[in-house]
C-alpha cells in the first residue's frame, strides 16, 4: 500500500480503495436498460446512484485541491433529486468518469498533510459533534459511498441480478 503523508489517512485510504473495488463490483453485469429502472417510482435508479457516487469522488477531489470538474455535476451535486424528464448519462459514461477521477483523488489523499486535513470546511450540517474539517468531509464522502453501494446492491437483487461479489482486482490501485 502507498504511504500517505498524514497518519490521519491510514483509515481513509484503505476504505477509499475498497469502495473503488465495490463500485466496480456492484455495477458488474448490470444492463443499461435495467440501470434506469425504478421500483414503484419510489426509488432512484442505478444510474442516478452511480452518478451521485462519482460526484462524491469529484467533490472530495475538489475539497483537496483537485481542479477537475464532474462533467455531470449539474445532475448529481449535493444529491440533487432524480428528474425523470432528464436524460442521464449511461453507466458506461459514469464508469469512465469514475476511472478518470478516482486515481487523481487517490493521489490527493496520499499527499494531504495534517494541516490541510484540519482546515475548516463548512458543510452546513450543523451537527454539534461533527467538526466541519476536510478530514471529516472525506469521512462523510466515504459514508455516502457506502450507502450508495448498499442501495445499488439492493437494486441488483430486486432486478434479479446475483448479489455483489467481493472479488479484488489487484491491478486496480486506487
Amino acid at each position: 500500500m502507498d504511504t500517505p503523508k498524514s497518519t490521519k489517512m491510514e483509515v481513509i485510504i484503505p476504505a477509499y480503495r475498497m469502495h473503488t473495488q465495490s463500485f466496480v463490483n456492484v455495477l458488474e453485469g448490470i444492463s443499461e436498460e435495467d440501470a434506469l429502472k425504478r421500483i414503484e417510482n419510489k426509488t432512484n435508479h442505478i444510474v442516478w446512484m452511480a452518478g451521485n457516487f462519482v460526484n462524491m469522488r469529484y467533490g472530495l477531489g475538489w475539497v483537496l485541491g483537485l481542479q477537475t470538474e464532474d462533467p455531470y455535476n449539474d445532475l448529481f451535486f449535493q444529491g440533487k433529486a432524480l428528474d425523470e424528464s432528464i436524460q442521464y448519462p449511461s453507466l458506461a459514461e459514469l464508469q469512465k468518469s469514475f476511472h478518470e477521477v478516482s486515481p487523481k483523488v487517490y493521489q490527493k489523499l496520499l499527499k494531504a498533510t495534517d494541516e490541510e486535513l484540519d482546515e475548516l470546511f463548512e458543510i452546513g450540517m450543523n451537527v454539534p459533534f461533527v467538526k466541519e474539517t476536510k478530514l471529516n468531509f472525506a469521512g462523510m464522502c466515504l459514508g455516502r459511498e457506502d450507502y450508495l453501494c448498499g442501495q445499488i446492491g439492493l437494486m441488483r437483487r430486486i432486478l434479479n441480478y446475483p448479489g455483489m461479489k467481493y472479488d479484488m482486482n489487484e491491478n486496480l490501485t486506487y
